[in-house]
């Protein structure tokens, strides 16, 4: 008669170690979702928000001055010749919203760029009025760069760059989990790369006609979205690859670690940047969701303006990650080759 197999040896047979430190990952990784989540987006409150103040020299600076005082520093006022200059700086992103004052009446008028964020727009809105009425004035609110009608919220542009950096990591996971457990040669993680490169193109382009011509959701040139599209992928794609060559499998979760509880609270989408806390506010342009998605809205509503750093951004990671993938996979095969010349003579 077979004696029953004792619990606790059952127990080391049904979670193993390796599977008790996979689940406190996984574990650990879901209240880090929570926390980074919660704690960019629980609060959102305007910090040292660009604007420019239209209105004669001596009326200009005491306006400048009574906003840069306000508690909290809510915004980071400077004073614009004319409301041309204001619109100007808001094409080029220097500035997110422009008051035009009137010396002669008691209506002033706030320019916003709700393409740029309907949040942060609503935001200075409501900002504006409630402070033009403690002066007994009224305000007229123009957006010079209104959100595409189809764009709910302006939030297409953070929709597409999220799933464009998906579809980078789990393309590149795919790669190395269907291999088993061969490690990474040179060769093969030339190949996986190349694989990454068509696949990011196909993405790059399928993404960019599916909020363009099909679903008319966001405006911009096509195979400027394109472009970025590819090179989100292939950046996201190559960083992962990259990730498993120096720790493995693990690198997969350092890959969600950082695209998706650090780069997309961060990126900009559900709150414009003005609106993060500091923390969030400081790494979402370093991350590849935070520079695609400032990318998109630029190509999208800006044309183009203001986007040539996010791109330097998205090629850093790109060519760091194809650089340590190739420079890990050659270390790798060295080190596998070394016991066995040793063992020849």
């Amino acid at each position: 008669m077979t004696q029953p197999t004792p619990f606790l040896a059952e127990v080391k047979e049904a979670v193993t170690p390796r599977a008790t430190l996979l689940v406190a990952g996984v574990l650990a990784l879901s209240l880090l979702f929570i926390t980074s989540y919660v704690g960019a987006l629980h609060d959102p409150k305007p910090k040292d928000v660009p604007v420019g103040v239209v209105a004669p020299p001596a009326v200009a600076a005491q306006a400048v001055d009574r906003l840069a005082g306000l508690p909290d520093s809510p915004l980071d006022p400077r004073a614009l010749p004319d409301a041309k200059t204001a619109r100007a700086q808001i094409l080029n992103r220097d500035i997110d919203g422009a008051l035009v004052i009137d010396p002669a009446g008691t209506r002033d008028t706030l320019l916003v760029a709700s393409g740029g964020g309907k949040v942060l727009a609503l935001t200075l809105q409501t900002l504006f009025a409630d402070l033009e009425r403690t002066q007994h004035r009224t305000l007229r609110t123009v957006d010079v760069i209104p959100a595409d009608p189809q764009d709910a919220n302006g939030l297409t542009s953070f929709y597409l760059v999220v799933g464009w950096c998906v579809g980078g990591y789990l393309c590149a996971s795919i790669m190395t989990i269907s291999s088993g457990a061969r490690r990474p040669t040179p060769r093969r993680t030339l190949i996986r790369l190349l694989a990454m490169a068509v696949a990011a193109a196909v993405a790059g382009l399928g993404g960019a006609l599916i909020v363009g011509p099909i679903l008319g959701a966001l405006p911009g040139s096509l195979p400027a979205l394109w472009g970025l599209g590819a090179l989100t992928v292939f950046a996201v794609g190559a960083a992962t690859l990259a990730f498993q060559s120096l720790i493995g499998l693990a690198g997969i979760g350092l890959a969600i670690l950082i695209v998706v509880i650090l780069g997309n609270p961060s990126a900009g989408g559900a709150l414009p940047p003005p609106l993060l806390p500091p923390f969030w506010k400081d790494i979402g342009p370093a991350l590849p969701p935070g520079a695609g998605t400032w990318a998109a809205r630029s190509i999208a509503y800006f044309r183009g303006n203001d986007s040539a750093g996010s791109l330097l951004v998205m090629s850093a990671w790109a060519v760091g990650g194809v650089a340590v993938a190739l420079l890990a996979a050659t270390l790798r095969g060295r080190d596998r080759d070394r016991p066995e010349s040793a063992a020849t003579p």
